[in-house]
């Protein structure tokens, strides 16, 4: 029994809402929603299950802790919104303008997610904040612009000068 309790548990993420009126919800997400759900699910500090449709939701902020809810202008934290240098972290840098205007950039995995799925996720630019991921509804979209691959430094080959080729272009040269 303790052990189906303590799975439950983890399943559910801490997490911030911003919906595009402005409101925003505290409360656990499941790990994985968006992909065939018409609408989002949170569980809130108060136990309650709260019900969001995902054209009013601006962004899923995957959250440290929930000791800024308190800050009612910028619960998230969400200070940088734009990286001021070139990333280290690898993976595609994107920028987005959401449907209200506001502008979003972070860090996303180069794999399938980009073109299927129902949205995206996202590492801020500042990493150090209270948010630590953020899931983007791709209705909340506006534009999606790729600014760089920032990839991990792969290692040349050297081929020494000296070594001989096993399979020489031209057999007939030798």
């Amino acid at each position: 029994m303790r052990a189906t309790i303590h799975a439950m548990g983890s399943a559910r993420k801490p997490v911030i809402v911003r919906k595009f009126s402005r409101e925003w919800y505290v409360g656990y997400a499941g790990s994985a929603f968006g992909q065939d759900s018409p609408a989002l699910e949170v569980l809130d500090l108060t136990g309650k299950v709260l019900t969001i449709g995902w054209e009013a939701v601006k962004w899923v902020c995957y959250v440290r802790d929930f000791s800024s809810s308190s800050d009612m202008a910028n619960p998230e934290r969400l200070l940088q919104k734009k990286f001021t240098v070139r990333p280290r972290a690898a993976g595609l840098w994107l920028r987005m303008t959401l449907n209200d205007g506001d502008e979003l950039e972070g860090i996303a995995a180069n794999d399938r997610s980009l073109i299927s799925g129902a949205g995206l996720l996202v590492t801020p630019p500042d990493t150090r904040s209270n948010t630590q991921r953020i899931y983007v509804p791709r209705q909340a979209i506006q534009t999606l612009e790729v600014v760089g691959l920032i990839g991990a430094v792969g290692r040349k080959r050297r081929v020494e000068a000296g070594q001989p080729e096993l399979f020489p272009a031209d057999p007939e040269s030798e």
